[in-house]
C-alpha cells in the first residue's frame, strides 16, 4: 500500500476589499481548491470570504475560523493572548487534518497574506509541514494611496507603516521621524492616533481613508474625522513630501539641533523630525553634509567661524516666514550653535521669531560611552580655546576643578594653530593627580576614524590630540580593568569615599 501524499497549503492574499482587485492566480487557486478556509468573528460574517464569493462553489468544503474573542474580554486563564493562542493551535489543527487527507486548502486573507494578516498565524504553525505557496495580495496601503491619488513615497523618502495600537508616546515619535507614514488599525485607537499625529506637527499634510474600494468608502483631511465614526478598516497617510506645495506662513520659526558627534545613527527622532520639516537648513557644512538632500529643502552651509553671521541668516529667513533647523554638532548648547542663535535672537528686531533647541548626544557622552563609564560620578566640562576667553581663565578652572577631584571632560584641545594647551593642561594637573589616571582620548567617535585610546595623565602626548578629540581625564576614584577580550574599560564608581 502506497503512502498517501499530503494535501497542499495556499495563503491567498485577495487584496484591500473589491473583488476585481484580485490576482489572477488568487482565484485559480480558489478554484483548485478542495477546502476553503476564512476567519471571521463571532457574528460569523467574514470579510475575506465575502470577497472571494463570486469564486467560492458550492462543492468546496468551508472552514471558518471563528475567533473566540476580537476586543472584549475573555474568562480564558491565559487572558487574551492565551486565548488567542489556544484558537490558533486549534485552527492549525483542523487545516492538518484535511492536508493530511491529501486535500488542498486555501486561506483566504485580505490584503496580503503576511502583511499584518490572520493566515500568518496559520502559515507559522503549518508551513514546516506542508508544501505550501502565499500568493500576494494589493495591500490596504497601496489602495489608500491610489484612491488618495497621491504618492506615498518618491526619491529617497521613507515610508513607515505603523499599527494604531503602538503606545502614543511610540507613534509620535516615529511619526515626527519619518518622511512618509501609514498608521493602520484606527478604530479604538483612533483618538491617540489622532493626537500623536497632532504632536508630531504633522496634522496639515495627514489624510484619512476608510474601507479603501469597499462599499462605504470615505477619504479626506484626518483633521476633520470624528473619533466615533472611525471603524478598525481605516488608515491615516502621512503622503510623499516631494512637490508638495511649500506652505505661506506669516511668520517662520527656528530650531536649533544637536546632529550628535557623527552621523544619522546618533539623531534623535525629534531632530530626525525637524530636519525633515524644515524648508532650510543652515550650518557649518561639515555637518550639513552627514544628511541625504531632500528634494526642495534647500541647504545653506558655512565656514565654522561665522556663527553669529549663521545664526543672523537662519533668523532672517525665519521673519520672511521659513521653518529654519540651524543644524549644530553633537548638543547645541554645549559649546555649540544654541547660544550663538540666542544671543542674536535677543535682539529686538528679532523678539517675536519662536525659538526652540532640540539636544543630541554630547562629545562627552559619545567618547564615555565607547571607554565604559568615566562620567559615572560629578564632572566638569572645559573648554581648552582661548579663542573667546583667556588661557588664564582656563588655567584658574582647570585648577578648581582638578582640586575639587571632578572628573574632567576637556573639548577643543588643540588644533593647527593652538598646539600648546594640551600640555599645559596636562602639568597643571599633573599638580593634583597621580600620573597614572586615566584618561581617555575620543577622537571622531561615531565616524569613519574612530579612535577611543586609554591612556595616563603621566605618559598624555600632545602630538596625538588634535580638534577632533575629546580628554575623558579621571578623578582619584576613576579605575580601569582589562576584560576577557583583552579590551580596557574605564569607569567611575557612583560612591565617593567620606574623610
Amino acid at each position: 500500500m502506497s503512502e498517501q501524499s499530503t494535501g497542499r497549503l495556499y495563503g491567498v492574499g485577495l487584496g484591500p476589499g473589491d473583488p476585481s482587485l484580485m490576482t489572477v492566480r488568487a482565484v485559480e487557486v480558489i478554484a483548485q481548491a478542495d477546502v476553503i478556509a476564512f476567519h471571521s468573528a463571532r457574528h460569523g460574517r467574514s470579510i475575506a470570504r465575502s470577497i472571494a464569493a463570486g469564486h467560492i462553489r458550492a462543492d468546496h468544503v468551508e472552514e471558518a475560523l471563528v475567533y473566540p474573542v476580537t476586543t472584549e474580554t475573555t474568562d480564558h486563564p491565559g487572558g487574551y493572548r492565551g486565548a488567542m493562542e489556544e484558537f490558533y493551535a486549534e485552527a492549525a489543527a483542523r487545516l492538518a487534518a484535511h492536508l493530511d487527507a491529501g486535500l488542498t486548502v486555501a486561506v483566504l486573507a485580505e490584503g496580503d497574506p503576511l502583511f499584518y494578516g490572520s493566515y500568518m498565524h496559520m502559515h507559522k504553525r503549518l508551513a514546516d509541514r506542508y508544501p505550501t505557496e502565499v500568493i500576494p495580495g494589493v495591500t490596504s496601503v497601496s489602495a489608500a494611496a491610489a484612491r488618495l491619488g497621491v504618492p506615498l513615497v518618491e526619491g529617497e523618502e521613507v515610508l513607515t507603516i505603523l499599527p494604531g495600537t503602538l503606545p502614543e508616546e511610540e507613534l509620535t515619535a516615529r511619526l515626527a521621524s519619518t518622511d512618509s507614514a501609514v498608521v493602520m488599525k484606527l478604530g479604538r485607537t483612533f483618538p491617540a492616533v489622532h493626537r500623536a499625529v497632532g504632536r508630531s506637527g504633522r496634522m496639515a499634510e495627514a489624510r484619512y481613508v476608510e474601507r479603501a474600494t469597499m462599499p462605504g468608502e470615505r477619504t479626506g483631511e484626518l483633521a476633520d474625522v470624528e473619533a466615533g465614526s472611525v471603524p478598525y478598516f481605516s488608515v491615516a497617510v502621512l503622503p510623499s513630501r516631494v512637490g508638495a506645495p511649500e506652505p505661506v506662513r506669516e511668520h517662520g520659526d527656528v530650531v536649533v539641533v544637536g546632529t550628535g558627534p557623527a552621523g544619522p545613527l546618533w539623531l534623535t527622532p525629534e531632530t530626525r523630525g525637524a530636519l525633515a520639516a524644515a524648508d532650510d537648513l543652515v550650518g557649518y557644512t561639515t555637518y550639513l553634509d552627514r544628511f541625504p538632500v531632500r528634494p526642495g529643502q534647500r541647504r545653506h552651509g558655512s565656514d565654522n567661524k561665522v556663527e553669529s553671521e549663521r545664526a543672523e541668516f537662519a533668523l532672517d529667513l525665519a521673519r520672511r516666514g521659513h521653518k529654519v533647523a540651524v543644524v549644530s554638532g553633537g548638543d547645541p548648547g554645549v559649546f555649540a550653535m544654541a547660544t550663538a542663535v540666542l544671543e542674536v535672537a535677543a535682539q529686538d528686531v528679532y523678539r517675536d521669531v519662536p525659538v526652540r533647541v532640540l539636544p543630541g548626544v554630547t562629545a562627552a557622552n559619545a567618547a564615555a560611552a565607547r571607554a565604559g563609564a568615566p562620567l559615572g560620578h560629578d564632572y566638569a566640562t572645559i573648554s581648552l580655546s582661548d579663542r573667546l576667553k583667556p588661557w588664564e581663565v582656563i588655567a584658574e578652572r582647570l585648577r578648581a576643578a582638578a582640586a575639587a577631584d571632578l572628573v574632567l571632560a576637556l573639548y577643543n584641545p588643540g588644533s593647527r594653530s593652538r598646539t600648546w594647551q594640551v600640555g599645559k593642561a596636562r602639568d597643571l594637573l599633573l599638580e593634583h593627580r597621580s600620573p597614572d589616571t586615566p584618561v581617555v582620548l575620543g577622537r571622531d567617535v561615531g565616524g569613519p576614524g574612530e579612535s577611543v585610546r586609554i591612556v595616563r595623565l603621566g605618559a598624555l602626548d600632545p602630538a596625538e590630540v588634535d580638534m577632533r578629540t575629546i580628554l575623558l581625564v579621571g578623578s582619584s576614584q576613576t579605575r580601569t580593568v582589562r576584560r576577557g577580550d583583552g579590551e580596557e574599560i574605564v569607569w567611575t564608581p557612583r560612591t565617593y569615599p567620606e574623610g
